[in-house]
């Protein structure tokens, strides 16, 4: 199948692209969003909606998977217009792009397990849970999803909702929690800084996945989900930052020192968010990989990153 992938130059959009074309798929990357001092080259910027036409046009695609957007919960705190600017408003020209020349796609539209907002410990997240966003992030996703429903009951789209879980692998960018902890924890382990590591909020329970079978979710749900649905993309076991922390701690052989920095707390914190996988269980999804794996895989890159010493 011919895919087109926004957002393909970030952690999710390059392991996607990856693996679609070792399934034999054919590949159309788009850059993007671009930000401030990042993604110079992009070639997608989903504000402009001439450009996004433009982008569709040349990809003809059978497939879209819309991965383009803003990532960050405390960036979408600072600059709330943005985020819906990208996130929502983006989706919407995506989508109303998609309608009038590739009317035959089918569109992915990634959200956020964000979009939930406070689960009660110990129960899981089905798809039928109600949407309470506490950031301006999830807010904008939970308004793209409505958009794309909406699109896709008015219109001939096949458009299939996703809402991924947390997921880690290499390539993560530096300022999300699992990718901040192994370059301190190989700092501390190469002897370059103090056994001190600077955290957020060890407390919170999170859902979290391997990266490389997010993306096979997402290959599945493109061949086999039903239009108009929405899908979870977890593992539905809860962990702990701090497990995972202490995780990251014994593969480096390193013990540290933990100091809460305020900066990395959130204005609005989830204390506890994990889903259900079933729905996506019943098309043939299994975890493959570990969080073990995918801690190793972050650690090995925040070593090669700092140059191999030790």
């Amino acid at each position: 199948m011919r895919v087109l992938v926004t957002g393909a130059d970030g952690f999710v959009g390059k392991h996607l692209c990856r693996y679609l074309r070792q399934q034999g798929d054919e590949v159309v990357e788009a850059d993007g969003p671009p930000a401030p001092g990042a993604n110079s080259g992009a070639s997608l910027d989903v504000t402009v909606p001439r450009n996004v036409r433009e982008v569709v046009e040349a990809a003809r695609p059978e497939v879209v998977v819309h991965l383009a957007g803003l990532s960050s919960v405390a960036s979408s705190h600072q600059d709330p217009a943005r985020a819906f600017s990208v996130n929502a408003l983006g989706a919407v020209h995506l989508l109303a792009a998609v309608r009038d020349v590739a009317p035959k796609a089918r569109i992915l539209l990634i959200g956020s397990a964000e979009m939930y907002g406070a689960v009660p410990a110990g129960t899981r997240a089905t798809e039928e849970f109600p949407l309470r966003p506490l950031s301006p992030y999830a807010a904008s996703k939970v308004a793209a999803e409505v958009a794309g429903l909406q699109f896709q009951r008015a219109t001939s789209l096949e458009v299939v909702a996703v809402r991924p879980f947390n997921h880690i692998g290499a390539g993560q960018a530096p300022h999300f929690v699992v990718p901040s902890f192994a370059r301190q924890v190989e700092a501390i382990r190469a002897r370059r800084s103090p056994d001190m590591l600077r955290v957020g909020d060890l407390t919170v329970t999170r859902d979290f996945s391997h990266v490389d079978d997010v993306v096979r979710a997402y290959r599945l749900l493109a061949l086999q989900a039903t239009p108009g649905e929405t899908y979870n993309v977890c593992s539905g076991e809860g962990r702990t930052i701090k497990s995972l922390l202490d995780e990251l701690l014994e593969i480096a052989g390193v013990t540290a020192k933990v100091e809460v920095d305020r900066l990395r707390l959130r204005p609005a914190e989830i204390s506890s968010l994990v889903g259900d996988p079933a729905k996506l269980r019943k098309l043939g999804w299994e975890p493959s990989r570990t969080v073990r794996e995918a801690l190793r895989d972050v650690l090995q890159e925040a070593r090669a990153a700092a140059g191999g010493g030790g």
